[in-house]
């Protein structure tokens, strides 16, 4: 089994698919029910939340938004950590080190689906 991607169901493709573009630097291709965000490795999906009702009947009862962690690595996190304060990102954790090794700043899309850029350290 190989795992393939990961699919964000929203009420607003077009915002979240600009949001996303913008943030991370990266080419879309689709429409304002389904879009892919064409990222290094696995792709990034955006689904509607009735386009995914109709795919799967019954599916999207009793779910909500916001309950989606995303990571990414990034070479540099004060310079993204900047990048995002110029774009009035909603920054949850300032850039900080952890003991593991990580330097990470955490942020939320306007899903409210949490972000974390993280570097290595050491």
């Amino acid at each position: 089994m190989r795992f393939n991607s990961v699919c964000i169901i929203t009420r607003d493709v077009a915002k979240l698919r600009d949001f996303y573009t913008t943030i991370l630097g990266v080419k879309a291709e689709g429409d304002d029910t389904f879009t892919t965000l064409l990222t290094e490795g696995t792709p990034l999906t955006l689904y509607t939340e009735q386009g995914m009702e109709e795919m799967a009947p019954g599916c999207m009862e009793d779910t909500g938004y916001g309950r989606c962690v995303l990571e990414f690595e990034v070479n540099d996190v004060d310079q993204e950590y900047e990048r995002l304060k110029s774009r009035n990102v909603v920054v949850v954790k300032l850039p900080t080190t952890q003991p593991w090794g990580v330097r990470s700043v955490w942020f939320r899309d306007p899903d409210r689906n949490l972000i974390n850029f993280y570097a290595r350290v050491g």
